[in-house]
């Protein structure tokens, strides 16, 4: 039977935010696999502030996608015809799939997900690259102990939940850094922080100051720029900074604005790490089990705002990452299971 495959390319290399002639929707036939090969029909895929960078061209922790590629992306979808041992017809599989309806893979860098376990959303949040983000630049990193002060930017987020969550449950005080009176609310009714800074309505330093007086113990930086140099002032001594991302610079147009703070570093012996995920890829497995023992216990919850919009609304729907349009995990719903 044969399928058409809708398919979204890179066509330009974005200055600023993508606007519609960086893509290029292309239409063609689903290619049918190969031996050793599978074809998975995407059903959701993961929308990541990493992917602004992945299109970038120029050194960095993964090589860009190319003009002309598939844009790279992360999602879950379902195996329709394989011949692969290791994959039959009907498994359910995450992995990187591109912005595409059908995705044809060897198999590689895919993992096996049971969507009776968990809804298939969650496997691109909590329990996908998120879940592992935080769960790793967290406990390896930042290395919280109990009671210490935890400080989360991009509370709201992704990432930034899962952060926040787990410090509570190390037993330290968290502090979320989120944007409008909506997102800083869920951070603390939904997600269990016991305070949230708007840096949309309120001086982020003068609000540290009150929230955490005694000083911050590990940072973990999802935003960079203002609120970074915020955060530098109120640290503690030997205090952890663990710089995941950047959002705030992503699409900036001018040269990339550099803490002015950094002195701080020095006079609170405190250090400052970048952390990619997938240097921990052998270790997955510990975090997913660890993290969905805590999901089932009702320990940690996780958000997704799915977008059900097929894979034609992926321009649309990547933007809404930069416009601090979503709660949680960004997720584009491409297709029915």
């Amino acid at each position: 039977m044969s399928r058409t495959n809708h398919q979204y390319r890179l066509a330009a290399r974005p200055v600023g935010l993508p606007k519609p002639t960086d893509w290029e929707y292309v239409e063609e036939p689903a290619a049918k696999p190969g031996e050793g090969e599978l074809l998975i029909k995407v059903v959701h895929l993961s929308l990541d502030p990493a992917m602004r960078g992945w299109m970038n061209e120029g050194r960095s922790y993964i090589r860009p996608v190319e003009i002309g590629e598939v844009m790279r992306a992360g999602g879950v979808g379902r195996v329709i015809a394989s011949r692969n041992p290791r994959f039959a017809v009907g498994d359910y599989v995450s992995g990187t799939l591109g912005v595409q309806e059908y995705c044809r893979s060897d198999g590689r860098g895919l993992t096996k997900v049971d969507p009776a376990l968990a809804p298939l959303p969650v496997y691109l949040g909590l329990l996908g690259m998120p879940g592992m983000t935080a769960y790793f630049g967290l406990l390896d990193i930042g290395r919280p102990e109990p009671g210490q002060t935890v400080v989360v930017s991009g509370a709201a987020g992704a990432v930034g939940s899962v952060v926040g969550q787990i410090a509570k449950l190390k037993g330290c005080r968290v502090i979320g850094i989120a944007g409008g009176e909506r997102k800083c609310r869920l951070v603390v009714d939904e997600f269990g922080f016991d305070a949230c800074v708007d840096y949309k309505s309120e001086d982020v330093r003068k609000a540290l100051r009150e929230v955490a007086p005694e000083g911050v113990d590990v940072y973990f930086d999802n935003v960079g720029g203002e609120v970074l140099d915020a955060v530098l002032t109120r640290l503690a001594r030997g205090a952890r900074i663990v710089i995941c991302g950047a959002i705030s610079q992503y699409n900036a147009t001018d040269q990339v604005k550099g803490p002015a703070n950094y002195m701080s570093l020095l006079v609170n012996r405190a250090s400052m790490t970048g952390m990619v995920v997938f240097d921990y890829a052998d270790r997955y497995p510990e975090a997913t089990a660890e993290l969905a023992e805590w999901l089932s216990a009702g320990k940690l919850r996780s958000l997704e705002d799915v977008v059900d919009g097929g894979v034609k609304a992926f321009p649309d729907t990547l933007l809404r990452l930069f416009k601090g349009e979503n709660t949680g995990k960004l997720v584009l719903k491409v297709a029915d299971e």
